[in-house]
């Protein structure tokens, strides 16, 4: 869900480019091809196995002229990538600080959940290394992380432009945001009407449909 509702809130511009930090299996540069006239996808991960994967998916999509997969680490996005080429970066990090929440015993999910290997501070940084100037970032995180979320966009000169907050339930809290921000872009937020995930148990709403079905 986090990843479908990221890339239906994500754009890249006709003939861009784009790099999904985190990539995982590869989700979001492949619906990223499927909904956007980008020229070049990739998708960056650490985990070897994940990135095999993705590398498969990319394949059986017949992808592999659009779509590329490295296996690499954000922290060392200096050596993977040329600096400022990007005109969007996509990210699904992990939500949790390390040592808070239960950590999956699955490793994989452990390092995919919780700030193991990456940082929100290391995700920012590579962000802001990868993209043109008013390049876009998007992000998918936590609510109770915004104040946190909005202090490392703007010390590395990303500022939060567009925000939606996501609800499981209309009469229930928040428990994601969408967020875009634009490297060295001027201060301005604007915060887009609630997205409600459910009618009811079971059942999505009109909207999340349509969401998937773009």
């Amino acid at each position: 869900m986090d990843a479908v509702l990221l890339s239906g809130f994500a754009n890249v511009p006709a003939g861009g480019s784009m790099v999904d930090m985190g990539t995982g299996t590869g989700i979001i540069p492949i619906l990223m091809a499927a909904k956007t006239e980008a020229a070049y996808l990739t998708g960056l991960e650490i985990q070897e196995e994940s990135a095999d994967m993705a590398e498969r998916s990319v394949l059986l999509n017949k992808l592999q002229e659009r779509v590329d997969i490295v296996n690499g680490d954000i922290k060392n996005i200096e050596n993977i990538f040329p600096r400022g080429q990007m005109d969007a970066v996509t990210c699904n990090p992990p939500y949790m600080t390390a040592g808070k929440g239960l950590a999956n015993p699955d490793a994989p999910k452990a390092i995919a959940r919780h700030e193991i290997l990456c940082t929100l501070d290391d995700v920012v940084s590579a962000a802001r290394y990868l993209l043109k100037p008013q390049g876009a970032f998007y992000m998918v995180h936590r609510p109770l992380r915004l104040v946190e979320i909005f202090s490392d966009m703007r010390k590395y000169g990303i500022e939060p432009k567009r925000m939606r907050l996501v609800y499981p339930y209309a009469d229930k809290e928040p428990n994601m945001v969408l967020i875009e921000g634009r490297k060295g872009g001027k201060p301005e937020l604007r915060v887009e009407k609630p997205l409600v995930i459910y009618e009811e148990p079971g059942k999505y709403t009109k909207e999340i449909y349509e969401i998937y079905e773009n």
